[in-house]
């Protein structure tokens, strides 16, 4: 398990601004426009926060004429997901093995 990666994503998720961005994103590809529209930031502030989350690999942006367009990055939330099961669950892949021997 990477734990410096899943560090750095769980730094970006802490500004609760940021998930509810990724919230927003799960129901499809938006703008910047009309994910600005949803909430009481600034535009530059927005843009920071974008930044963040396209860095880490979340969140996918391409142009669309002016409008600069945002999507989840399938690929990278799907591995988090797994990531973070593996993380919570006891499984045969758990640090806790290397640590205890195999009782648990």
């Amino acid at each position: 398990m990477n734990y410096d990666r899943m560090a750095q994503i769980f730094k970006v998720l802490s500004d609760k601004n940021r998930v509810e961005i990724l919230d927003l994103l799960s129901c499809g590809p938006l703008c910047a426009c009309d994910i600005l529209s949803h909430f009481d930031v600034t535009q530059p502030t927005l843009s920071h926060h974008m930044k963040q989350l396209v860095e880490t690999g979340l969140v996918e942006s391409w142009r669309e004429g002016k409008n600069t367009m945002y999507q989840l990055n399938a690929k990278v939330t799907s591995d988090w997901l797994n990531l973070n099961q593996q993380l919570f669950t006891a499984d045969e892949r758990c640090i806790c093995h290397s640590m205890c021997g195999d009782e648990q």
